[in-house]
């Protein structure tokens, strides 16, 4: 697949309706016809750097084996994209991964799309949509461990901030990984980042469960 980013707007444009909907069915009718097999749904762009920067560690070109990554821009729509993306519009092969907090979104709408009733989380996997608890930063916090992201976040020259964001009144008192979640929060891209610099930073044997179900699913 040649030109990833131009499906994902195509399709985000084709989800969101109005008026350029129609136009934009037709560029991702035409984007995924070359060479698209199978697309990865997940709630945002921090969600995409991880999966993607697990693939490149395992060394895998998913833009060359036809998976796209797609960001829904969170699970309420998720319903919308899997009627554009499933059997019944461009019969992609879909998979996805979402926080706990969104699951049931998830579960509606693979329900809605006809792949299941009452679906548990196990019945969820096996389609190969995977959930994280709480949510993805968290899972690789637990992976890493807080003395190993402080590592993460001397090596992204980002540690005598973090110090300082600890100090703040809202932090003292706070658990060292809650701090963690919420410092990589703070500012645009930041969360982007340390999901690619944590994932490669992941000892191979503790890749969090839902990533690498994922990945393995895909």
């Amino acid at each position: 697949m040649r030109d990833p980013d131009r499906f994902r707007a195509a399709v985000g444009a084709w989800a969101a309706g109005g008026a350029d909907a129609a136009a934009a069915a037709t560029v991702a009718r035409q984007v995924a016809g070359d060479g698209l097999t199978a697309v990865v749904l997940v709630e945002g762009v921090s969600d995409r750097c991880a999966v993607e920067a697990l693939a490149e560690r395992r060394d895998r070109d998913l833009a060359a084996e036809g998976v796209c990554v797609l960001p829904i821009g969170g699970a309420m729509g998720v319903a919308r994209f899997l009627r554009i993306l499933g059997a019944k519009g461009l019969a992609l092969t879909v998979r996805g991964l979402c926080d706990e907090a969104e699951e049931s979104f998830f579960r509606r709408g693979l329900e809605q799309a006809g792949m299941g009733v009452d679906l548990t989380r196990p019945e969820m996997e096996a389609l190969g949509f995977h959930v994280c608890v709480a949510d993805l930063e968290d899972e690789l916090i637990r992976a890493l461990g807080s003395t190993g992201v402080e590592r993460v976040i001397a090596a992204e020259q980002d540690l005598t901030r973090f110090r300082v964001f600890q100090n703040q009144p809202a932090q003292r008192g706070r658990a060292v990984e809650r701090q963690l979640r919420r410092f990589m929060g703070t500012m645009s891209g930041r969360k982007a980042r340390y999901a690619r610099a944590l994932v490669r930073a992941l000892d191979p044997a503790r890749v969090p469960r839902p990533l690498d179900r994922l990945l393995a699913d895909t």
